[in-house]
């Protein structure tokens, strides 16, 4: 017998949100993560909040929301909150009951910027790396160091002259105005952007066009390609070996570790550095034209080719948080906001990735 097409909606719903999310949906053990995480998190949401006053967006409830942005490729704060309306799973994983109001986009925002201030996406990335070492996911031996490009939210018109006067008339198109750079000598020393001034004008390699941009990196360690530090740096060219120094010497132990990375990091100083804090440098040669830094005391051994073969990893990571994570052209202005959500990005990327690792075992 054919069913009837009724429109007539049902008034109250006895199911609730828990038992409409299926036992094996992979967001079930993610949450378990970010909750376990969130609680231990507690002391420091105190301290960003006054005793008095109204209550706010509570701080996990907007960590979890701002998770569900990064695991599910939503663009913006408004189209999140669209999707909160009316998504039951979305309401299932940060907290909100079934009848509970959406908060205004304009809102989520300035109390994502109090989490900022206080650094919660660092402090919560740690305690995501801290449930990893507890399943002894992580290796302490063996890491991977690399950098990659993030264009910043700015167009190339916005990189004016630093000394150039305002302009006396408004522009022909304010959202889009006219701008002929063609024939001018444009540089970091003289030009800046209006939109983001602590973007920088950068070219990525020969062939490349050189764009307003970020540089972040991400430290791999090799057993199972977590990320267990991030930078977020301007764009210059010294800045991934200056990040790659910085967070090798953030690596907690005294042994020895070997570090792997691209031919980029192929400089004496940089492999002499290595060597001096007791790191093996497992560097590619970069033999183009010029003689490498890394030499038959390190190539004879077997652990360098794997570790050639295991730095390759470190790629998948940037491919996705810029195509999952919305990572390939940020959405935020300022160094402190692009690193604030790189590294939540990257303990986004480490919940799936221990998930996955937990369900293979």
């Amino acid at each position: 017998m054919r069913g009837v097409d009724a429109r007539q909606g049902s008034a109250f719903s006895y199911v609730s949100l828990e038992e409409r999310v299926p036992k094996s949906h992979p967001l079930r053990r993610i949450r378990e993560m970010v909750d376990a995480a969130l609680v231990e998190l507690s002391p420091e949401f105190e301290g960003l909040y006054s005793k008095i006053g109204r209550p706010s967006i509570p701080p996990e409830k907007l960590l979890r929301a701002l998770l569900l942005q990064v695991l599910f490729t939503i663009r913006s704060e408004r189209m999140l909150m669209e999707q909160l309306d009316y998504n039951l799973l979305f309401r299932w994983f940060v907290g909100l009951g079934m009848d509970d109001v959406v908060w205004v986009p304009t809102v989520f925002t300035k109390n994502r910027d109090r989490l900022l201030e206080g650094e919660i996406a660092q402090a919560f990335f740690q305690r995501i790396l801290d449930q990893a070492k507890r399943h002894h996911l992580l290796s302490d031996e063996h890491f991977t160091v690399d950098g990659t490009l993030i264009e910043a939210w700015a167009s190339q018109k916005s990189f004016r002259p630093k000394e150039e006067p305002p302009e006396a008339s408004p522009p022909d198109d304010p959202g889009n105005p006219t701008v002929n750079f063609q024939g001018q000598k444009r540089s970091n020393a003289t030009h800046e952007s209006r939109t983001d001034p602590q973007a920088r004008l950068y070219r990525k390699g020969p062939g490349h066009e050189a764009k307003l941009a970020y540089l972040a990196h991400a430290l791999m360690e090799n057993r199972n390609g977590l990320v267990v530090n991030t930078r977020v740096t301007a764009a210059t060219g010294r800045a991934e070996r200056e990040a790659a120094v910085a967070m090798v010497e953030e690596l907690p132990g005294a042994g020895r570790v070997t570090l792997a990375a691209d031919k980029g990091y192929d400089t004496q100083e940089f492999v002499a550095t290595l060597r001096g804090f007791e790191v093996t440098p497992h560097v590619a040669q970069n033999t183009a034209g010029r003689a490498s830094a890394i030499d038959k005391r390190t190539t004879r051994h077997p652990g360098y080719a794997v570790s050639q073969r295991a730095r390759k990893r470190v790629e998948e990571i940037f491919g996705w948080m810029k195509t999952v994570g919305l990572m390939r052209k940020t959405r935020h202005k300022g160094l402190p906001r692009v690193g604030w959500m790189f590294t939540l990005t990257a303990a986004a990327y480490n919940l799936v990735r221990i998930r996955n690792l937990l369900e293979a075992t």
